[in-house]
């Protein structure tokens, strides 16, 4: 058995730790309402690093940008197992501290996943970059059942975690939610990087309030949304910790994605122009204010389950 992409680690001896990058996705298209200053370059990078950023994910064909300090990962697409050598060594050759991927296309029979995970893994461990796989619509890790028996049959098999994915795409609050968590925990043992987005039950990107613990305005049906996201991050957080050694880190990413691939919904204004119903940039400082609190609410439970 392959030993499996590691967890990321600085080679430090300080405990395991929450860094929050940003997706640069985020940045695209931003209305003319963000408080996103405009800035591209080195001064975005700054910008970014100054608001509180520790790195940020570079897509696909993106240089990185000269003199910048910040560590950057990467993120693609592999549809094929004889496209995930080349593909991987791409970003291995860039630099890149880790890879985030979109496997297969959700079409493929359990023969034809198995051949493409397991070119992804025998890549990342060819080319020495960590590699995960990420929780996403119209891949092969579309839905929680064919997940969970991934992790059965690749158990070294580690994910970026993207809950939006199931949460609208499953509508996990219809049903037994909490039979739903439960089954999705060889999930949460296995999450190595996160992908910032919250959705509700309808609608694969909504926004939250400032107040990050108070159920948001938008959550005017049933479900709580920002509570349900709390436990399904929290408990992501909880899977890297108990797996966890000194050194080891675990990036958070908001991808909170524009209008244009109908993420953002549009609405219009009183001139009838479409426009975005928040401000994404302002949205990823509070999913980091957010991601912050739920690591430590982490940290709190696996003391508490620890042996004393």
């Amino acid at each position: 058995m392959k030993s499996g992409p590691p967890l990321l680690n600085d080679h430090s001896e300080v405990p395991p730790k929450i860094r929050v990058y940003l997706n640069l996705w985020n940045l695209a298209g931003l209305p003319a309402h963000s408080i996103w200053p405009g800035l591209d370059g080195l001064e975005c990078l700054k910008r970014l690093e100054a608001d509180g950023f520790e790195g940020v994910q570079l897509t696909t064909d993106t240089p990185m940008v000269a003199g910048s300090t910040l560590p950057y990962c990467g993120v693609d697409k592999i549809d094929r197992p004889a496209d995930a050598d080349r593909i991987v060594k791409k970003h291995a050759d860039r630099g890149d501290l880790c890879l985030t991927v979109h496997a297969g296309t959700g079409i493929e029979d359990d023969d034809e996943a198995y051949r493409i995970i397991d070119a992804i893994l025998a890549a990342a461990e060819k080319h020495s970059i960590p590699t995960f796989v990420e929780t996403h619509r119209a891949t092969i890790t579309q839905d929680l059942w064919r997940t969970v028996n991934l992790t059965k049959r690749f158990p070294e098999i580690l994910f970026n975690g993207d809950f939006s994915h199931y949460y609208c795409g499953q509508e996990m609050p219809y049903g037994d939610w909490n039979s739903k968590i439960e089954f999705m925990q060889p999930i949460f043992d296995r999450v190595a990087f996160m992908h910032g987005r919250i959705s509700s039950s309808g609608c694969m990107q909504v926004p939250i309030d400032a107040d990050i613990r108070a159920r948001p305005k938008q959550a005017h049906g049933k479900a709580n949304y920002l509570e349900h996201f709390r436990e399904l991050w929290i408990r992501a957080m909880l899977g890297f910790l108990r797996r966890a050694q000194p050194g080891d880190f675990l990036i958070f990413a908001p991808e909170i994605l524009s209008g244009v691939v109908y993420y953002a919904r549009m609405f219009p204004d009183a001139f009838g122009q479409l426009i975005e119903e928040s401000d994404r940039y302002q949205q990823a400082l509070l999913y980091k204010d957010l991601a912050l609190d739920c690591f430590e609410e982490a940290k709190k439970l696996v003391s508490i389950s620890t042996p004393q």
